[in-house]
């Protein structure tokens, strides 16, 4: 029987580990977060008061059996100067399926068929969720785009409403074998689930081990300095019983030359390995070579990480 493995997170870093998960003997299940409120989400958001789709059909795509020329015409964004400018048309048919159904998940499920999606993906919740945030010095931040723009130290991530978790979301926690939280921005891809209390619930009823696979680079303002053990014990301070059983971090050799322009250009450092304090923590690590560049831009190398992960779920 294939093991049930739920994924937790959003965003692009999502994506890459989808993809290479989509072609192991696994029952994936993807659950998305939908506070995103930039760039073409936030825009469909505003006019038809829904949740984000954007970090759906970037996954949905991942995800996809279907030809190459599909999914090149799903993430296809025009270039104009009318008020499609800027969209993808895969968030078009989604904001369109939904405007039929009323129903993320059954729009999901319409436009899955079309990209011969096997595995299931789920947004988080129904609900049109606003992400807030409150800085070190008492400041509050209100949107996701907003949260990661200002750059700074967050002690506290939350909602403006009260999430309520779709009921199928919670289900696939509860009888996962293996949950998975995705590398991805802590407060605007990862938190969102976690400040969830059903979903720490669930965690806590099931009978899973969560694995953490650790951001490569940090995220300006919210992650400075952060090591691997950070991220974790981060992670941890929003679970509750059920911790960050195994964590899966890069150990790439990364040149100089790109990682002073990450610094220079975005902020960013590589997160470095802690092994001490995160064993210190009862926690496993697996380390790999799991970076590579591409066009000048770090990438989580999709095959060798959902390889690792395979491997971690197989062995038990």
């Amino acid at each position: 029987m294939r093991k049930k493995v739920v994924v937790l997170g959003g965003g692009t870093g999502m994506s890459y580990l989808l993809r290479g998960l989509k072609d192991f003997p696994l029952d994936l299940t993807a659950v998305i977060t939908v506070s995103d409120n930039g760039r073409s989400t936030g825009a469909l958001r505003d006019e038809f008061h829904m949740p984000a789709v954007g970090d759906i059909r970037k996954v949905m795509t991942s995800l996809s059996g279907a030809d190459t020329d599909i999914k090149r015409l799903i993430e296809y964004r025009f270039k104009t100067f009318s008020d499609l400018d800027g969209h993808p048309i895969g968030n078009l048919l989604l904001v369109g399926m939904y405007n039929l159904t009323g129903s993320l998940a059954q729009s999901i499920s319409v436009l899955g068929d079309f990209l011969d999606v096997k595995n299931k993906v789920l947004p988080l919740s129904e609900d049109n969720l606003t992400l807030v945030a409150e800085t070190d010095n008492g400041e509050i931040i209100e949107g996701e785009s907003e949260i990661t723009e200002a750059k700074k130290k967050y002690k506290k991530i939350f909602y403006k409403e009260k999430p309520k978790v779709l009921s199928e979301v919670l289900k696939s926690i509860k009888e996962a074998d293996f949950i998975i939280i995705s590398m991805g921005s802590l407060c605007t891809s990862i938190l969102p689930h976690l400040i969830c209390k059903d979903v720490v619930n669930a965690i806590d009823s099931s009978d899973a081990k969560v694995l953490y696979i650790c951001n490569a680079m940090t995220q300006p303002g919210e992650t400075d300095h952060f090591g691997v053990s950070d991220h974790v014990k981060l992670l941890n301070s929003y679970l509750k019983k059920k911790k960050v059983s195994a964590v899966i971090a890069s150990n790439s050799v990364i040149s100089k030359e790109i990682i002073d322009k990450y610094h220079t250009e975005e902020e960013k450092e590589q997160v470095f390995i802690d092994s001490d304090q995160i064993h210190e923590m009862n926690c496993e690590l697996f380390e790999g070579d799991l970076i590579t560049l591409a066009d000048g831009t770090l990438k989580h190398d999709s095959l060798k990480l959902a390889t690792m992960v395979f491997s971690y779920v197989m062995r038990d």
